[in-house]
Formats: C-alpha cells, structure tokens, sequence
C-alpha cells in the first residue's frame, strides 16, 4: 500500500510539473510560430490565385486580401488568431478551403498509423540488433551491426526512401510506391492487407530515424551488464553469450532503450513528414507541405500546435518511462 502511494506521489509530482512547463511553454510557442509564419517570403494571395493570375485583377486581389484579415497589422492579427483559438476556432485553411480542425482530426489517423508503425518497428529492429551485437561483441556480427548503425545515422531520410522504392517498388515489384491504398480507392473502401501493404515502405523510411541510436544504446548498457559480475557467474554455469543478453542483459537494457526512443518522437514527426511526401501518403506531413506552399498560416499553425502537444506527450512518456526503468529517479525533482 505504502509503495502504492509513493507511486502515485512521484507520478503527480511530474506530471505537475510537467504541466506547469507546458503553461508557460505553450505562449511562447504560439507567438513564435506566428512571428516566423507572418515573416515568410511567400504571399498567400499569390499562392491561391496561382496560374489564374492572368485573371484576378488588383481589385480582386485586395477583396481577397480584405477577407482573409491580411491587412490588418500583425499584433491585431495575432490577438485575433489568440481569441478564436480560445474558442476552439482554429481558422479555415486556404489550401482546402475547409476548417483547419477538422483537417487535422481527418489527417492525423494516418499519420499516427504511420508513426506508430514506424516506432514498434524501430524499436523491435533497433533492439534486437543492439542485444546481438552486445552478445556477440568483437566478432564480426558486431563490427556489421555497428556498421550499419552508423551508416543509418549518416544516410539522409530521402536517400533510403529512394532506395526502397528502387528495391522493392520497382525492382522486384513487391510493394507498392505511393498511397495508403490502391489506385482508385480511397483507404476506407481498401482491405486491411492492402492497407497494411501500403503502409510497409512509408513505416520503414520512418524508422530508419530511430534505429541507429537504438542499436548503439542498447548494446552499450546489454554489455555493460555482460561484462557484470553476475553476467560472469551466470556464464562460469555455462549460460552462453545470447542467452545472457537475450533474456537478462534485455531486462537491464529496455528501460533506457524506451527512454530514448521516447524522447525522439521529434525526430519521428520530421521523418514523417518527410515519408509522407515522398510516398503521397495522406497524413499531416503531406498537408504540412502544402500549407508551407501555399503560405497557408492557420493551417501550419494548427498543424505546428499539434505537433507541439505531441512531442511533449512523447517526452513525457519517455520520462515515466525512466522514472518505472530506475524507480532511483522517482525521488528526483
């Protein structure tokens, strides 16, 4: 019972204080985002009208200027975005014509299945491979495993893309290059195994992100446990290398291994964004790109407040998941 109400202690007592950082965190971040979206070079109007320009004259283009509030001086407009955000009113986007809310809440389910996708499957090759090579280390199984950790490190995002679509998109023929779903179908109307088909390169590309500094971390903290006294006797009773790593060295390593996983969820949300728009994948980081475009500022900012709270969500997991991982942590403030 006792250990119950500590528990409880330590978890509000972050979360408290994770809290408060959010409260002051989240001003500063609304008035950047909106200082760097109003500096951006692009003009909105332009960038709506597009190659109907031989066709809006000035007066046309002023009338939509008028509309959309782009007149007014940047504090009012700020104050004016600050007021309807208040009310739940996130603006309407230019780029689709429709309320930035409701974008989000369409788009944000593939990029979730996305993300998701892309962090069990980081985190299951990342580990897997760090354990290996931590049983393994000195042979050549751990000089390839470090190997392609730092080439995956040093690989650009779209560079892998590139190369998975060369191998298994057009060379082989196996997986499909672009979309959620087959031609002419929209993802609802598709089977869950062509979703799932679909969704293998994309989840991929993403996971690369994460792998690498999966791989080494976890084989640090796997051999520093093998290299342990207890690690020795276990071995001195015959308990060979893998099954010391596998099935104890693990246990002392998915902790932090979580930890730092958690903590790039950054890291995932840019790769994402990046995955999206190669492989035209229907989520938020494809509509992100059409916003920056097409200088649509209520939709990047929307999308920009989103990816705020879902960073500091990963954050704070990765937190709890230190503090379950070392319970010497749940003491500090």
């Amino acid at each position: 019972m006792d250990l119950q109400v500590m528990a409880r202690s330590w978890l509000a007592r972050l979360l408290l204080d994770r809290l408060i950082r959010l409260i002051w965190l989240l001003p500063l971040a609304m008035a950047g985002l909106f200082t760097l979206v109003s500096l951006a070079p692009v003009d909105p109007v332009q960038a709506y009208v597009g190659a109907r320009v031989a066709q809006v004259g000035p007066e046309q283009r002023a009338a939509i200027a008028e509309a959309w509030g782009l007149n007014a001086p940047a504090p009012e407009r700020f104050w004016l975005w600050l007021s309807h955000l208040a009310t739940g009113d996130f603006g309407t986007s230019i780029s689709y014509n429709a309320p930035v809310l409701d974008l989000i809440a369409q788009r944000a389910g593939a990029s979730l299945a996305l993300i998701g996708t892309g962090f069990c499957l980081a985190l299951a090759l990342g580990f897997t491979l760090g354990l290996l090579a931590a049983a393994m280390r000195g042979r050549w199984p751990d000089r390839l495993i470090r190997g392609l950790a730092v080439m995956l490190s040093a690989s650009p995002g779209f560079w892998i893309a590139i190369l998975l679509i060369s191998v298994f998109a057009v060379g082989l023929g196996w997986l499909p290059a672009c979309c959620a779903a087959p031609p002419g179908l929209t993802a609802a109307e598709a089977s869950l195994g062509a979703r799932l088909t679909h969704l293998i390169l994309p989840a991929a590309t993403v996971s690369v992100v994460g792998i690498s500094a999966l791989i080494l971390h976890t084989r640090a903290r796997a051999t520093a446990f093998l290299e342990s006294p207890a690690a020795r006797h276990l071995a001195a009773h015959g308990a060979s290398p893998l099954r010391l790593a596998f099935r104890y060295g693990a246990r002392h390593a998915i902790g932090p291994a979580l930890t730092v996983h958690l903590a790039g969820a950054g890291e995932l949300v840019g790769g994402s964004v990046l995955a999206e728009t190669i492989f035209a994948w229907p989520g938020l980081g494809q509509a992100t790109v059409r916003a920056a475009t097409g200088a649509d500022a209520p939709l990047l900012l929307g999308i920009a407040l989103a990816t705020l709270v879902f960073v500091f969500c990963g954050n704070l997991l990765a937190d709890i998941a230190a503090r379950l991982a070392d319970p010497r942590l749940k003491e500090m403030r």
